[in-house]
C-alpha cells in the first residue's frame, strides 16, 4: 500500500515599477486609473499584474516574464498585461501548481488608488482562474520619498503561495 504524498507548497516574489510619462494611460490590475500620466512600458505597463507574473513564475520556477514576454518581441507591444497573466497562470497549472493565494502592494504617491482596490482583486483573481478571496492588493505611499515619493514612478511587490497539484 503506498501512502499519499503530502503536498508541496513554494513562495515567490515579484517586484516591478516603471516611470510616469506624459500620453499614457494608467493601468492597474487591468484597470484604468484617471491621472494625467500612465506607466511606460514596452505593454502596458501595469506594475502590479508584472510583480504577480514574475511571483508566480518564480514560484514555480519557470524563469522570469522577460523570459516569457521579451520587451523587445513586437507582439507584446502595448499588450494588456492580464492576458500575459491569463498566459502565465496555464504555465504554472500545467507545470503541475495551483495557486493559493497572491498578496500585493501598490506604492504610489498619487493618485489615490483605494477606490479601485475590489475591481483590481477581481481582475487578477479571474486572470488566474480563482476566487477573488485568494488575491489581496493593497496600496501605500512612500510619504514622498524615493522615485514613488517624488511622484516620478510607481511600483508593485508582490508575494504568492502555490501548492502541487495543477490549477
Amino acid at each position: 500500500m503506498t501512502t499519499p504524498q503530502e503536498p508541496e507548497f513554494r513562495s515567490g516574489i515579484g517586484f516591478d515599477s516603471h516611470p510616469l510619462a506624459d500620453g499614457r494611460k494608467l493601468v492597474l490590475g487591468g484597470v484604468e486609473i484617471p491621472h494625467d500620466r500612465g506607466l511606460s512600458g514596452h505593454s502596458d505597463g501595469d506594475v502590479l499584474v508584472h510583480a504577480v507574473m514574475d511571483a508566480l513564475l518564480g514560484a514555480a520556477n519557470l524563469g522570469d516574464k522577460g523570459l516569457h514576454f521579451p520587451s523587445d518581441d513586437p507582439q507584446y507591444k502595448d499588450i494588456l498585461s492580464l492576458k500575459l497573466l491569463e498566459r502565465v497562470g496555464v504555465l504554472v497549472a500545467e507545470a503541475g501548481w495551483r495557486l493559493s493565494n497572491v498578496d500585493a502592494t501598490i506604492m504610489a504617491q498619487n493618485p489615490r488608488l483605494s477606490p479601485f482596490n475590489a475591481e483590481m482583486r477581481e481582475n487578477v483573481a479571474k486572470s488566474l482562474s480563482v476566487s477573488s478571496d485568494r488575491v489581496s492588493v493593497k496600496v501605500t505611499t512612500t510619504d514622498h520619498l524615493g522615485f514613488v515619493g517624488r511622484e516620478e514612478g510607481i511600483a508593485a511587490l508582490a508575494v504568492v503561495s502555490l501548492k502541487s497539484g495543477g490549477r
